[in-house]
C-alpha cells in the first residue's frame, strides 16, 4: 500500500529533504540539472505546500509535486523558469493575484520503482487540483513538460496563449519544450474529463479514503488523506 499526503513545507523538512532528493534523481536521470521547480528556497516559504506518495511506512517516497502560492518571498517557478524569455510572466502572475489569488502546481515526479501501477501524474494532478479548494485561489498555474501535457489537460488546464510561442518555450533546454498552463475554474473544475472531475470531486469530497489505483503492471491500493496539514493541526501526518 501507498500512501499520499499534503502538508505545509516549512514545518515539515525532514520529509521536505526526502521529496527534493527524489526528484533530483529523477532530473539526473534524464540528463536535467538546471531547472527552477528544484530550486529549494521554497522550503523556507510559508506559502508553500508538498504532496507525497510514500510506503506505507513512510520510509521511502516514490514521487510528489509542489504547491507553490503567490505572494510569498520566492517567486513562483515559472516566473523564474521564463521571465528572461517573457518579461510579461510578472505582470500576468500579479493581475491573477490581486484577481483572487494564484499559484502553480511544480516539482511533479515519480519513480520508476511504481511506473505501470497506476500511480502515475495523472493522480498527482488530481491530487492537486482536489485540494485547491481548501487554498486561496480563484486561478492555477502550471509549467509542464511534455510527457505531462496530456494529463494536464486532462484535468481541465488549458494553454496560456497569451505568453511565449502560444504559450510554449524551450525549457529546461533547447530540446525540449515546456508549456505554459492555467487553470481558470479550481473550485468548479468544469474544463476537466468528465471522468477525472468526477475523481477530482470524489477525493475532494471525501479527502480520507482508499482507492485501488490500476495500471498496466497491476493494481495498487493508495490510501489518501488530502486533508492539508500543519503542525499547529490536530490531524496526525504519519499513520
Amino acid at each position: 500500500m501507498l500512501k499520499v499526503r499534503v502538508f505545509k513545507a516549512i514545518e515539515y523538512p525532514e520529509e521536505c529533504l526526502q521529496y527534493i532528493a527524489g526528484h533530483r534523481k529523477v532530473l539526473e536521470a534524464y540528463g536535467v540539472t538546471k531547472v527552477t521547480s528544484a530550486n529549494v528556497d521554497w522550503m523556507y516559504e510559508p506559502y508553500t505546500y508538498i504532496i507525497t506518495v510514500s510506503s506505507d511506512d513512510y520510509t521511502k517516497t516514490y514521487g510528489g509535486c509542489r504547491i507553490q502560492l503567490a505572494g510569498g518571498s520566492v517567486p513562483l517557478p515559472i516566473e523564474s523558469a521564463i521571465n528572461a524569455m517573457d518579461p510579461r510572466i510578472y505582470s500576468i502572475v500579479k493581475e491573477l493575484a490581486d484577481a483572487g489569488g494564484t499559484g502553480e502546481f511544480c516539482g511533479l515526479w515519480n519513480s520508476r520503482e511504481v511506473a505501470g501501477w497506476g500511480i502515475g501524474s495523472i493522480v498527482l494532478f488530481r491530487v492537486v487540483n482536489a485540494v485547491l479548494n481548501q487554498l486561496p485561489v480563484t486561478t492555477f498555474l502550471g509549467f509542464c513538460a511534455q510527457a505531462t501535457f496530456r494529463n494536464s489537460i486532462r484535468t481541465g488546464y488549458q494553454i496560456m496563449t497569451n505568453i511565449g510561442n502560444q504559450g510554449t518555450f524551450y525549457y529546461p533546454k533547447e530540446d525540449l519544450i515546456a508549456t505554459a498552463l492555467i487553470l481558470h475554474d479550481p473550485l468548479e473544475l468544469k474544463s476537466a474529463h468528465p471522468e477525472d472531475r468526477d475523481r477530482m470531486m470524489s477525493l475532494r469530497h471525501n479527502p480520507v479514503q482508499t482507492i485501488i489505483e490500476r495500471g498496466p503492471k497491476g493494481e495498487m491500493q493508495v490510501d489518501y488523506d488530502l486533508r492539508i496539514i500543519s503542525a499547529t493541526s490536530d490531524i496526525p501526518l504519519f499513520t
